[in-house]
């Protein structure tokens, strides 16, 4: 693997897949939306239109990767305000994701990584971690979008002789991180009392750096080709204990009520937030058994490393906040 085409480069993932392809001297070609901005990016890049739409244009007849890393995608949020969501997801993560595939195709390119999600197959596990071979049964639009982009792919992939291969991956932390889980580690770095002693359902994760690595073997191995893949860290957890972990990289305990969880889930549906409270109550394991069998992949940080290395980045980040916090 010599020349990687990445779409996604200006991601929370993208940035660290980026630093990883660095690492090993591999020639990367960026698919981005605007120019160059982040230091990462300025090298070699296509600027496409919104859902790849132009993509055929834009790539020239010299650009012949070896892979291509599909990142890119419309992401999950909780109050989605477009007009038809599923609509506005099939419109980026299925015909997006279709348009780069045979952009690629016409290029030669060996193999297409294609970078999905565990809400592919479900929103909660059925009492063990999910495997590649359970059936999908995608609950909301971010999800069936992602599971049609996989089935259209491999379709597209067989017609064209090009490889593929899909890794979903569960919630992503590390830093640069954004959303809630961000927010879980402010809250706990702040002091604020959260209502998640009784949050014990588990959960698995996967620091951003062991997908990162992930996707190079995916990208790499002979073995990947043709196969769907669960990444994960391998050490699952709670709510409830992910707080304390915060807590202890951060170096401030985080304060937790025992709230029943009953209450949690009737507040949930009092405001509005149902799903931000099921994925607090509710288990989400993955098996990434076949991508430690198969491609002999370790995830190379722990948890708690990969914890600490998010808590020192927070803290860099808000070391003003976090001093206002413990005076």
């Amino acid at each position: 693997m010599d020349h990687v085409l990445l779409t996604g480069s200006g991601g929370f993932v993208g940035a660290a897949l980026l630093r990883a392809l660095e690492a090993i001297h591999a020639q990367t070609t960026c698919v981005v939306r605007s120019g160059p901005g982040r230091p990462e990016m300025q090298r070699r890049y296509l600027v496409v239109a919104d859902d790849f739409a132009d993509i055929d244009a834009v790539w020239p007849n010299s650009l012949r990767p070896d892979c291509v890393i599909h990142l890119a995608a419309r992401v999950h949020v909780m109050r989605d305000r477009a007009p038809d969501p599923l609509a506005a997801f099939r419109a980026t993560n299925v015909e997006g994701t279709l348009r780069v595939a045979r952009a690629a195709a016409r290029a030669g390119v060996r193999r297409f990584v294609y970078v999905s999600s565990i809400k592919a197959v479900a929103e909660t596990d059925p009492g063990r971690p999910l495997r590649e071979s359970d059936t999908p049964a995608p609950v909301d639009p971010y999800g069936i979008s992602k599971r049609e982009a996989e089935q259209a792919l491999v379709e597209l992939c067989r017609d064209h002789g090009m490889e593929w291969t899909v890794v979903r991956p569960p919630l992503v932390y590390g830093p640069e991180v954004g959303a809630n889980f961000r927010s879980l580690l402010g809250a706990v770095a702040r002091g604020v009392p959260l209502p998640l002693a009784c949050a014990n359902a588990p959960r698995s994760l996967v620091a951003v750096d062991n997908l990162a690595d992930a996707l190079l073997a995916c990208a790499r191995h002979p073995a990947a080709a043709g196969k769907i893949f669960h990444v994960c860290d391998g050490e699952d957890v709670t709510v409830a204990k992910l707080a304390r972990l915060m807590g202890d990289a951060l170096g401030r305990p985080a304060r937790l009520l025992p709230v029943p969880l009953t209450l949690l889930k009737l507040a949930g549906a009092l405001t509005g937030r149902r799903d931000a409270v099921a994925r607090l109550v509710e288990p989400l394991r993955v098996d990434s058994a076949r991508i430690v069998g198969e491609l002999g992949w370790r995830p190379p940080l722990t948890l708690r490393e990969a914890l600490k290395q998010t808590a020192d980045w927070y803290r860099q980040q808000t070391t003003g906040e976090i001093a206002h916090a413990v005076r």
